[in-house]
């Protein structure tokens, strides 16, 4: 055998074992493809169910959201309805309680007026409160008013 012919069966040697190698690649290559198209199968089966069931989820969302605004546009109403009506209630009675206050105050103080012209009841004196003490009914006469 001469160089040239052992340097062709050692290329062709070389050249079996790489292909060898490549063939193991492509067959660990094609493993890997398999796998990884049957896993995304298997996330689009699971995904869409999942997708399904969020969508719904959404949307029982939104319909509770408009029931709620519902609730918040009635409570809304109600109290600007409170509103009015405690408006019309102070202006109907107001004014008229007022004035049987005044009147009841007026007619006490009348009577009271006469009361004083009475002497008071034996042992018991009588006092007038300022501003929370109490003066003496011999010391009422000597109050004076203070200056400004």
């Amino acid at each position: 055998m001469s160089g040239g012919e052992v340097a062709g069966i050692l290329v062709a040697v070389f050249w079996a074992i790489l292909v060898s190698f490549l063939a193991v690649a492509l067959v660990r290559l094609a493993q890997t493809l398999k796998a990884t198209t049957k896993l995304v199968a298997d996330v689009t089966d699971q995904a869409v169910p999942l997708l399904a069931d969020a969508s719904a989820a959404v949307r029982s969302a939104q319909t509770q959201i408009d029931r709620v605004d519902a609730i918040a546009t009635d409570v809304q109403e109600v109290t600007s309805n409170a509103s009015a009506l405690s408006t019309t209630v102070a202006s109907t009675f107001g004014g008229p309680l007022v004035k049987v206050a005044a009147f009841g105050y007026g007619v006490r103080r009348a009577l009271g007026g006469r009361r004083e012209d009475v002497p008071a009841p034996s042992g018991a004196s009588r006092r007038t409160v300022i501003v929370g003490r109490t003066v003496p009914a011999g010391r009422r006469g000597k109050r004076t008013r203070k200056k400004d």
